[in-house]
Formats: C-alpha cells, sequence, structure tokens
C-alpha cells in the first residue's frame, strides 16, 4: 500500500503543514525549520507521487488533497508553494473546518495565461509535459532553473533545488505530467473568493512563474487576504531571502494567538 510521507517537528503550539512544489519534496524547506521550529509544529509533507511519497500514480487535485486530509492536523495553517499552493487552497475550500489558515507562496490560483490573466503560456506547459517522455530529467532541471531567474544568487539557488530532487528517487513520468496537468488547467479565482479565513500571499517581485502583476490583481479579487512582494526574490523566496520569508510567517502567526 502507498504511504504518506508526513514528518512531524517543532515546538511551537500552531500546527503549520508545509507542501512543496513541483518536481520537489518536502527537504526544499530544509533552510527554514531551524528559523520555524521554535514558532510552529511543522508538518513535512512530500506530496503523493513525490519523493519519499512513492507507489502513487498520477492524480487530480482534489484526489491529492483528500490523500493530504487524512493525515491532517485538527486545525492548521497550509503554506503552499507553487503547486502546492493550488493544494493548500483545494484544501480550505474543500475542509474549512480542518484550515485555521492559509499562506500561499509564489503561486497563483489559475497558472495559465488567459485574457487580461498574466501567467505561463498554455503552449509553454504543454511542452513540458511532452519533454517528459524523452529526457525527464532534463526537462525537471530546465523548470528548476526557471524558478530563480533574475535573482542575485541564480545559480547557487538552482543548485539548491537540484539537490533536493537529486537527493531523493525522482518521481515517475506519470506523476510529473500529472502536476503539470494540474497547473495548466485548474483555475480557482472565483472558488476562492468564498474564502474568509486569515490569507497570506507571498510573491517574489522578479518571479518569472508568477507574473508579480498577479498580487496586484489578486489584492483588488481578494480584498480580506494579504499580500506581501520580496523585491529581490524570484519563484523560491524561502531559498533566496529565507530570514525575511520567516519573519512574515512569524508575524502572519498573531492571527491565531
Amino acid at each position: 500500500m502507498s504511504q504518506l510521507y508526513w514528518q512531524t517537528e517543532g515546538t511551537g503550539n500552531t500546527d503549520l503543514v508545509l507542501l512543496h512544489g513541483w518536481g520537489l519534496n518536502a527537504e526544499v524547506w530544509h533552510c527554514i525549520i531551524d528559523r520555524l521550529r521554535s514558532h510552529f509544529r511543522l508538518h513535512l509533507v512530500d506530496l503523493p507521487g513525490y519523493g519519499r511519497s512513492n507507489g502513487w500514480t498520477a492524480m487530480s487535485l482534489d484526489r491529492m488533497v483528500e490523500v493530504i486530509e487524512a493525515h491532517m492536523p485538527e486545525r492548521a495553517i497550509c503554506l503552499g508553494w507553487s503547486l502546492g499552493g493550488l493544494v493548500a487552497s483545494q484544501m480550505a475550500l474543500r475542509y474549512p473546518s480542518r484550515v485555521q489558515g492559509i499562506i500561499n507562496v509564489a503561486t497563483s490560483p489559475c497558472f495559465t495565461a488567459r485574457e487580461a490573466w498574466p501567467g505561463i503560456k498554455p503552449e509553454t506547459l504543454l511542452s513540458f509535459q511532452r519533454e517528459l517522455s524523452g529526457d525527464f530529467q532534463r526537462t525537471v532541471e530546465r523548470f528548476l532553473a526557471l524558478q530563480t531567474l533574475g535573482t542575485e544568487r541564480a545559480r547557487q539557488d538552482a543548485r539548491i533545488l537540484k539537490n533536493v530532487v537529486l537527493s531523493l528517487p525522482m518521481p515517475s513520468v506519470e506523476v510529473l505530467d500529472g502536476g503539470l496537468e494540474i497547473l495548466r488547467t485548474v483555475d480557482l479565482r472565483e472558488p476562492m473568493t468564498a474564502l474568509t479565513l486569515p490569507h497570506l500571499r507571498i510573491y517574489g517581485y522578479l518571479d518569472g512563474l508568477v507574473p508579480r502583476k498577479v498580487a496586484t490583481l489578486l489584492d483588488k479579487q481578494w480584498p480580506e487576504s494579504q499580500s506581501v512582494v520580496l523585491e529581490k526574490a524570484a519563484h523560491a523566496p524561502f531559498i533566496s531571502h529565507p530570514e525575511l520569508f520567516c519573519e512574515q510567517l512569524i508575524e502572519f502567526k498573531k492571527y491565531f494567538q
């Protein structure tokens, strides 16, 4: 039977579930755990089919949320980065009694560019999906490189992400393709307007995958949420600016005390 990797650590009295992005695993949070362990009880998760949560096939966003919800603490803040942001958002929509707040990091409710909506060109995501069946490791590395472009430590940060991927077994082509399909097709812009729980959105000013204009548009569409744009960060702000990133999380925790 497939097992979901779930590790809990930290001495804080607030549960924080950390959901990683496409192609990666929970090791990506290594650089911020020590900064957060005294403030939160941290739940480090490998999404189904990724890292140590092997044995799972590709699944829809709803199915992924169902698998994770079965392991959730009674009440938690869900933090989702990139693809994980869609998982955290859908978790709050489907199981509002289990989620007391959400933090979306470098994520968009709709990753694909549409009319009057900035994002990744649909053909770019389709091209990644096609390339997976050829040289999927190179395709994953190319996608990771896009996440750090423009930052002062772009090469170093890209190397950190690559090492996270290579430190554990690679997800299957099927799982990776399923993740890209979620990024290409899911649109939570309208459903998320109904959320009333505390909601923090963190962006990188230099992010090439989630344009900073998304923050401005959602400030208007989701006025109950709050946004922070980190000026010199790209798609992985917790790696490039860990101290500044953690300050935002600790400040957000005050809503629950």
